[in-house]
C-alpha cells in the first residue's frame, strides 16, 4: 500500500510539474522548499537541505525533458526526491509532508491543480 501511495504521490508531482510548465507557474527549487518551510515548520537546517534536494530533481527533470523522455522516465527520480525529502524530516513532519501529497494526489484525480 506504501508503494502505490508513494507511486501515486510521483505521478501528481510530475502531472503537477507538467501543468505548472507549460502555464509559466513552474515553481523554483527555493519557492518550493521555502513553501515545505512554512507548511511543516522547518529549521533552516531542513529547508537548505530540501532546497539542495530540490535543485538536484529540476536538474535531472530537466535533462529527461531534453532528451525527450517521458514520464516514466521521471517516476523513479520523483520517488526517489520523496524518499530524500522524508528522510530530512522529523517523524511528525514525515507524516504531515504523507498527507500533504495525499491531499494533492486526490486535488489531481479531480482535475484540480497541485498546488
Amino acid at each position: 500500500m506504501k508503494k502505490f501511495l508513494l507511486v501515486c504521490c510521483v505521478l501528481l508531482g510530475l502531472t503537477a510539474v507538467s501543468r505548472a510548465q507549460g502555464g509559466g507557474m513552474r515553481r523554483s527549487p527555493e519557492e518550493r522548499a521555502k513553501q515545505l518551510q512554512t507548511q511543516l515548520k522547518l529549521t533552516d537546517d531542513q529547508t537548505a537541505k530540501i532546497t539542495a534536494i530540490y535543485q538536484a530533481q529540476s536538474v535531472k527533470v530537466d535533462s529527461i525533458r531534453n532528451a525527450g523522455g517521458d514520464f516514466s522516465a521521471m517516476r523513479p527520480l520523483m520517488q526517489a526526491t520523496n524518499e530524500k525529502i522524508k528522510a530530512v524530516l522529523t517523524a511528525d513532519q514525515a507524516a504531515e509532508y504523507d498527507k500533504m501529497v495525499q491531499e494533492r494526489m486526490n486535488r489531481m484525480r479531480q482535475g484540480g491543480g497541485g498546488n
